[in-house]
């Protein structure tokens, strides 16, 4: 029986890590998802059934469910050294003269070299260790001679194999290659970032590869689209030079050693094709060339292509593809003589700025952006670029009219780095850039929000902000309208069917029912829930109207300070920091809130319609857990979190959503997961729902476990 499960665990393994060999390091998927879901369905639970089975190697090992407390230091056996670069064809010809001079070659007729040339990707270098042909540890470069171990979240990366594809591997093979992010995957993951709740996206692909291999989490990692392409290996403790004799003078881990069992290939394009047989990607723009002339040749060919990449690339790696040569060439202190890196040049031009205009972003963040002369520039014509914010302006000592030079970051971006000083074309007549006083989209005062960024104070009524604003309204822990979510926001604002969070209670079924996917049964749930939404309290309104800096606990503090609307809409700044967790700019963003008198409208208008939001009774909240901090976690079963995180606030206890050294308390319900765990590891304070409730009750008697 238990042979029958090992046959049947093996041959999951097999036809899994080959899908996931096809989709990716192919991109050409066999078999549909659902096929391959219970292919590695059926194997979780085989290995659930069977724990003692369960090799590190199985692809479903790759996301760890534990985050490290921090990165253990990797001390390379050997360095990872730097490449030498050239910018130009005269350089590139100087590298092949000092590689002839090097091996003593005069002969105007001899051979050229030849030369292995691979895209130069715009990642992050890695080193990858297997032993016996298991991956036990992934490190980054880090200086050369150390750096971070990584493998927790190597391991989520499906591209490189736990377990290499052969079983003549030799003992110690130390494989080197670039983790880079696809230029597709990360269009789609800050696309997610622009619709997730604090909308920071990442700049550009190679920050945001490099960003999640710093992760503690292995799950995070996991959920990024990182690949791999191998560039060279290490096979064997000791390299070929090292061996001969050539002291410190070694080749970057570029060679490799000989090993008796193995027949090595002698050249360094014959040691990519094994590791690619072994299951290690390889980069399908990869060739081998004879001379300088038609390195060039390679290089050209690869700049046009740059942008049908489906990843960044800045260059070409060109490598003398004899290993035995590359041994007799050696390398200096710091980069091998036998590979340099081509540098393409940086894509830029000069265009004159005509204009500049402000956007008003989604959370009311104004944003100046310049409007060009169009221009080509890495490969398409450019007519727009972001300033960000007043701060660059004033760093470039930018002025409308101004002829400046304009860069493509990464092929993606759009950015203005210079100003062409004392340029003959300069306009005589360019205008400084000021901030505007009104926002754009409403005509609502615009105010600085700390050192750098602007901010349009319409909030409820700025047509910029109306699809956040309404998304935050109708939140769970708002007003809670269940049925109207992102999808349906969307469509109701670009339909001209609501402008303020108040159209939402003048919805009628027929308006629902001309939405996109809206049926009759949905349109009446929809109408149910918002005539349940009419009777809410005052510290879920004050949240939800998205008053800046307002969260839950502070709507809280607000309801509990003044018990009323009014008397909170009547209040100063001077009154306004006596609450708690209110402080004087806070205060500021309340007193300019409530001065607008389209918000006060709105609020009207909210009255009009029906909602109704009782009277908070004031009261002074208790210092029994003054200054503490305290965390929940898990499911409650005898209260929502809600009801629990209101309680402890009336306590004077301040709710926090992570654990830190700073937590007091942990409460800890069923399926608490990696919060416990890390106030398991920090020795907080934990308690079950049980002490909670004994607390609330009597101040005393906690369980802890």
């Amino acid at each position: 029986m238990k042979k029958k499960v090992i046959d049947e665990m093996a041959s999951l393994r097999r036809q899994i890590n080959h899908h996931n060999s096809l989709y990716h390091q192919f991109s050409a998927p066999a078999i549909p998802d659902v096929d391959y879901d219970k292919l590695f369905d059926r194997l979780v639970e085989l290995e659930t059934a069977y724990p003692d089975l369960l090799t590190p190697d199985s692809p479903t090992q790759r996301v760890g469910d534990k985050p490290l407390s921090g990165f253990a230091q990797v001390k390379h056996d050997v360095p990872m050294m730097s490449l030498a670069k050239v910018f130009n064809d005269t350089d590139l010809a100087d590298f092949e003269a000092r590689i002839l001079k090097r091996l003593e070659i005069e002969d105007e007729d001899a051979a050229p070299p030849v030369y292995s040339c691979e895209p130069k990707i715009d990642g992050v270098a890695v080193s990858l260790l297997y032993e016996q042909g298991l991956l036990v540890r992934a490190a980054t470069r880090g200086d050369g001679v150390t750096g971070e171990d990584i493998t927790h979240n190597v391991r989520t990366i499906g591209s490189i194999p736990l377990r290499l594809a052969t079983d003549e591997t030799p003992d110690r093979l130390e494989v080197r290659g670039e983790i880079y992010m696809t230029r597709s995957g990360f269009a789609a993951m800050n696309t997610a970032a622009e619709n997730s709740e604090d909308g920071r996206t990442f700049v550009n692909p190679r920050n945001a590869a490099s960003g999640a291999l710093r992760q503690l989490d292995p799950r995070i990692a996991a959920t990024r689209p990182l690949r791999f392409f191998t560039y060279s290996a290490v096979i064997g403790a000791v390299m070929e030079t090292e061996k001969n004799g050539d002291g410190g003078d070694t080749s970057a881990g570029e060679s490799i050693s000989s090993v008796p069992i193995l027949s090595i290939p002698v050249s360094h394009s014959g040691i990519l094709e094994l590791l690619g047989r072994w299951g290690l990607p390889l980069n399908p723009e990869r060739a081998v060339v004879s001379g300088y002339q038609a390195c060039l040749e390679y290089a050209s060919q690869l700049l046009g292509k740059r942008d049908k990449l489906d990843y960044e690339i800045d260059g070409a790696v060109i490598k003398v593809d004899d290993l035995r040569l590359q041994n007799e060439l050696g390398s200096n202190a710091r980069t091998p003589r036998w590979a340099m890196a081509y540098k393409f040049p940086a894509e830029e031009a000069s265009t004159v700025v005509r204009d500049v205009e402000f956007q008003v972003g989604r959370t009311g963040t104004i944003t100046p952006v310049a409007r060009l002369e169009p221009v080509f520039v890495g490969g398409v014509t450019v007519s727009n670029a972001t300033l960000h914010n007043m701060d660059e302006i004033e760093r470039l000592g930018l002025h409308i009219g101004d002829r400046v030079i304009l860069r493509r970051a990464g092929d993606v971006i759009p950015k203005i780095v210079s100003v062409i000083a004392g340029d003959e074309n300069q306009q005589s007549d360019s205008v400084a850039i000021t901030m505007l006083q009104n926002c754009p989209a409403c005509d609502s005062p615009v105010e600085k929000d700390g050192e750098v960024l602007y901010r349009c104070t319409g909030g409820l009524i700025c047509p910029a902000q109306r699809k956040e604003s309404l998304r935050h309204f109708c939140s769970r822990t708002a007003l809670d309208i269940e049925g109207l979510g992102e999808k349906l926001v969307e469509q109701l604002v670009d339909a001209d069917m609501v402008s303020t969070v108040a159209d939402v209670f003048t919805l009628t079924k027929d308006e629902l029912l001309s939405l996109e996917r809206m049926g009759d049964k949905s349109a009446d749930n929809l109408l149910t829930a918002i005539e349940k939404a009419k009777t809410t309290s005052l510290p879920r309104l004050l949240y939800g109207l998205g008053i800046r800096e307002v969260g839950e606990a502070t709507a809280l503090s607000l309801a509990t300070h003044f018990g009323s609307l009014e008397q909170l809409m009547a209040a100063d700044t001077e009154a306004l920091v006596q609450v708690s967790d209110v402080g004087p700019i806070m205060a500021e963003h309340i007193a300019h809130f409530f001065a607008n008198q389209e918000n006060d409208k709105v609020i009207a208008q909210l009255r009009e319609r029906g909602v109704q939001w009782p009277e908070h009774e004031a009261q002074t909240v208790s210092d029994e857990l003054a200054g503490e901090t305290w965390v929940l976690t898990g499911t409650l079963e005898t209260m929502t979190r809600d009801e629990a995180r209101t309680a402890l606030q009336a306590l004077g206890a301040k709710v926090s959503g992570s654990v830190s050294k700073k937590t007091s308390v942990v409460v800890a319900g069923p399926g608490a997961g990696s919060k416990l765990d890390k106030a398991n590891e920090l020795g907080v304070k934990v308690i079950d729902e049980q002490g909670l409730i004994d607390l609330l009750k009597n101040g005393d008697g906690v369980n802890t476990f």
